[in-house]
């Protein structure tokens, strides 16, 4: 996952202001565009494998599908934008020092943008009477008040194994590796594994918002936004006060 820094480069030989317009895109503009297609492409093959899915496979076609497309993406698209595709991480990745404030809201904007883009697509290429059998891809395993203190606690566990992936297998430099992209999509696949049938196992307010607009399904859909966000603070208070490197704590530094 890449630190994202601020300041034009003194390279000589470029003009300052062709070095400033290379910098803003390369810094600003061109991770945005990478966290919006990486969105859209993640959420597109999503939501197609909700949409497709038949009763024989149960949930091992979602999570196998919502695994091996993030980890795809991270792997193709992490070193240009860090690969959060998902508000949490990038809210987690702010907490933990893996990406900049000033970033965090174009990031939320961009993924936001991606699952429109991906929810819209799949509702494009699939027969409209799957499309709304599945009602769209949307949230809907919550249908009563009583399910939802249990949704939202499973919403918080599942999305903390998915971040701690992210911040200790791509942020935390004691801990980082090339193993990470493949770590993060497993996580997703075993999240949806064990949790799909009590909350979904969203873990991704940009994945729940795209499909709840294409299917126009809003019911409980706060619970997809409290949970994973929840779940960022969370890690984000482990990775800085516990289990984070020297750099990254914030207490009990060696020396």
């Amino acid at each position: 996952m890449c630190d994202l820094e601020f300041g034009c480069g003194k390279d000589k030989g470029l003009s300052m202001g062709t070095r400033c317009h290379g910098f803003w895109y390369e810094r600003l503009v061109q991770p945005c565009l990478v966290e919006m297609l990486g969105s859209a492409l993640f959420i597109f093959i999503s939501c197609l494998s909700v949409i497709e899915n038949g009763p024989e496979t149960g949930l091992l076609q979602p999570a196998l599908a919502h695994g091996l497309a993030l980890g795809l993406v991270v792997a193709t698209l992490g070193n240009i934008s860090g690969g959060h595709f998902n508000p949490a991480v990038s809210l987690a990745a702010v907490l933990v020092g893996g990406l900049h404030l000033t970033l965090l809201l174009p990031y939320c904007i961009s993924q936001l943008c991606g699952g429109l883009i991906g929810a819209a697509l799949a509702k494009a290429v699939s027969p409209e009477e799957r499309f709304w059998n599945a009602s769209g891809a949307a949230f809907v395993t919550v249908q009563e008040p009583g399910q939802v203190a249990r949704a939202v606690v499973a919403e918080l566990v599942l999305t903390t194994l998915l971040v701690l992936a992210v911040c200790m297998g791509a942020i935390n430099e004691k801990t980082r590796g090339p193993l990470a992209p493949f770590s993060i999509g497993l996580s997703v696949t075993v999240d949806i594994l064990a949790g799909g049938a009590v909350s979904g196992a969203c873990m991704n307010p940009a994945r729940a918002f795209g499909p709840a607009v294409m299917a126009g399904h809003w019911a409980f859909h706060w619970i997809y936004w409290l949970g994973p966000l929840l779940a960022s603070l969370l890690v984000g208070a482990l990775v800085r006060f516990f289990i984070g490197d020297g750099n990254t704590r914030l207490i009990l530094k060696g020396r």
